[in-house]
């Protein structure tokens, strides 16, 4: 059975025929505002493709809204910088001369330069973990969903360029362009520390100016590689000119230009872009000067550029084959919205979530989990415990853990596989159905069988849900059968038939017997009696196994 049977909710031969365009659905619904209901189910499958996860204090947050006012809010990226990485490793095999030795457990190392391979490697570890709370405990907006976004559109690995700082201000300049300006993105990521040393930007110089940003500007960050015209091989090679002359200050972790490296020949490129003549500049200023007219060439191919990107926003937030409705509805009309919006990201999305089309019915529950909203959306859902944060080799070891469990499901933040980012986010025709294989879906099993059971112990300190205190948040959890909904309708995005809940009910909560009362007598003995652990004992039992079964189900692995 391939995966897409494996999640089919119903028979292959009820789907509709595909179009030119690749899409299944058939979707005829646009961006006419959505009028719909504004229920638990709205607000799960909205916080599931903004957030990583839907906790029910935050579906309880954003319904009490109303649907314009949550968008709103979600769009909201406050400007504030979070508290940065600290050092949470020992000083094990790194240099004492280094001064990376002297920083305190618990100082941050954000602003200090090492040399030291280990402590490089332990920075990047801790920049990691830092990254995954910052995703565990995200604030109400969309923040940390754009961070991943913009990471895999400019894909960078820390594998290769192998500096914890560099790490540390990339995020910091994707942080601050997440719902902004994308031609502004565009510019700070050209001349970024980790960007500039993993496409071999601080190598170019007028004598032999690197291709690889050059090629990558054009076919993976603006224009896409569909168009008919597109950029030439020639085009690549003069915008490598243009873009020569920028440099790492490796002893200070600095970019500099140097127009001694800098070509300060004109550069004239293809009919594609009309034959542009970007002069030559012998300044200081020369490098600023020539990148800002190669982007204004580049976005001056506005139905290119705001077409490609709008695609990559529709497929990573609402679905990944866009069929011909969709094209006609939904992306061009976007397309021409970011193009009038001066490349602003926020009104898109703003349109594009406040859309029929976003709510339409055929656009909720048909993602896969990625990795991340799998692992960090599972924590956040069962609002999972972690050591104070004061403890700093507990806290980020566990981090780490989460971490690292995705990137054994092929998603491990910081190191996509290549430039072009995962390929469940642009390879034809799997897309995100990728991220399920017979590899990946028993590591998903594993993950969270071992979180509702023993848990994960790391230096005394143990990962687990408490199936007790997450049910003690539902506000009936004494009928099962509301507490059943009430679950489901936090974690299924896709509906389970009444008579497979009456199964689950039986053979679980009530185990083996057909009256409620075997369930509510027990939640209520424990109820009057919380600390007697006999009482705590049974339903702590009967609720590990029935969120065991939920998450085991193939309907906890959509979105």
């Amino acid at each position: 059975m391939d995966r897409r049977a494996f999640f089919a909710l119903k028979p292959k031969a009820n789907t509709p025929a595909t179009s030119p365009f690749g899409g299944l659905r058939q979707i005829t619904s646009g961006l006419n505002p959505y009028t719909g209901p504004w229920t638990t189910n709205e607000v799960a499958h909205l916080l599931k493709r903004t957030m990583f996860g839907a906790k029910k204090s935050d579906v309880d947050y954003f319904r009490a809204m109303s649907m314009d006012a949550a968008v709103d809010a979600l769009l909201n990226v406050p400007a504030t910088v979070p508290a940065p990485p600290v050092k949470a490793y020992s000083n094990e095999d790194i240099n004492p001369a280094d001064p990376d030795f002297a920083i305190p457990i618990g100082a941050t190392w954000v602003n200090t330069h090492t040399n030291d391979g280990q402590a490089n490697y332990n920075r990047i570890i801790s920049w990691k973990a830092w990254w995954t709370s910052l995703m565990i405990n995200q604030e109400r907006n969309i923040g940390e969903k754009m961070n991943l976004f913009w990471h895999n559109h400019f894909a960078t690995e820390t594998g290769f360029y192998k500096v914890g700082i560099y790490a540390y201000r990339h995020y910091l300049l994707l942080r601050s362009h997440a719902t902004g300006n994308f031609k502004a993105l565009v510019r700070g990521v050209t001349i970024d520390l980790a960007m500039l040393n993993y496409l071999n930007g601080m190598l170019s110089r007028k004598e032999a100016p690197d291709e690889n940003y050059a090629r990558e500007l054009q076919e993976l960050f603006t224009l896409g590689k569909e168009n008919n015209p597109n950029y030439t091989e020639p085009d690549v090679i003069t915008a490598a000119r243009v873009l020569t002359g920028w440099c790492i200050n490796e002893a200070t972790d600095e970019v500099f230009f140097d127009i001694n490296r800098h070509d300060t020949g004109s550069k004239t490129f293809s009919s594609f872009y009309g034959g542009t003549t970007i002069a030559g500049r012998s300044d200081a200023n020369a490098g600023e000067a020539e990148l800002d007219d190669l982007l204004t060439m580049i976005f001056n191919k506005s139905v290119e550029v705001s077409e490609f990107m709008v695609r990559k926003l529709y497929r990573y937030f609402v679905y990944y084959t866009i069929d011909a409705n969709t094209e006609t509805n939904v992306i061009k009309p976007l397309a021409l919205l970011f193009r009038n919006s001066n490349w602003e990201v926020k009104p898109v999305l703003e349109r594009l979530f406040k859309s029929e089309h976003f709510f339409d019915v055929l656009s909720q529950g048909c993602l896969i989990k990625s990795p991340l909203d799998l692992t960090i959306g599972l924590c956040r859902e069962f609002n999972v415990q972690f050591p104070s944060p004061t403890d700093y080799e507990a806290y980020y070891g566990l981090l780490d853990f989460v971490r690292f469990q995705s990137a054994e499901m092929q998603l491990n933040p910081g190191d996509p596989p290549g430039v072009s980012g995962w390929p469940a986010y642009y390879q034809i025709p799997q897309f995100h159905e990728a991220w399920i294989n017979s590899d990946t879906l028993p590591k998903r099993n594993i993950f969270s069988d071992v979180l509702i059971g023993s848990g994960y112990m790391r230096n005394g300190q143990v990962l687990r849900i408490d199936p007790v205190e997450f049910t003690n948040t539902l506000p009936n959890a004494v009928n099962p059968d509301v507490l059943i909904n009430d679950v489901l309708n936090l974690f299924y995005r896709v509906p389970l038939s009444d008579a497979s809940k009456t199964i689950i009910k039986n053979a679980i909560l009530l185990t083996g017997q057909t009256q409620d009362y075997y369930w509510s007598n027990a939640w209520n003995a424990y109820k009057t009696d919380p600390t007697n652990m006999v009482k705590y004992e049974v339903v702590y039992l009967r609720l590990q196994a029935l969120y065991k079964y939920f998450m085991n189900l193939a309907e906890y692995q959509l979105a």
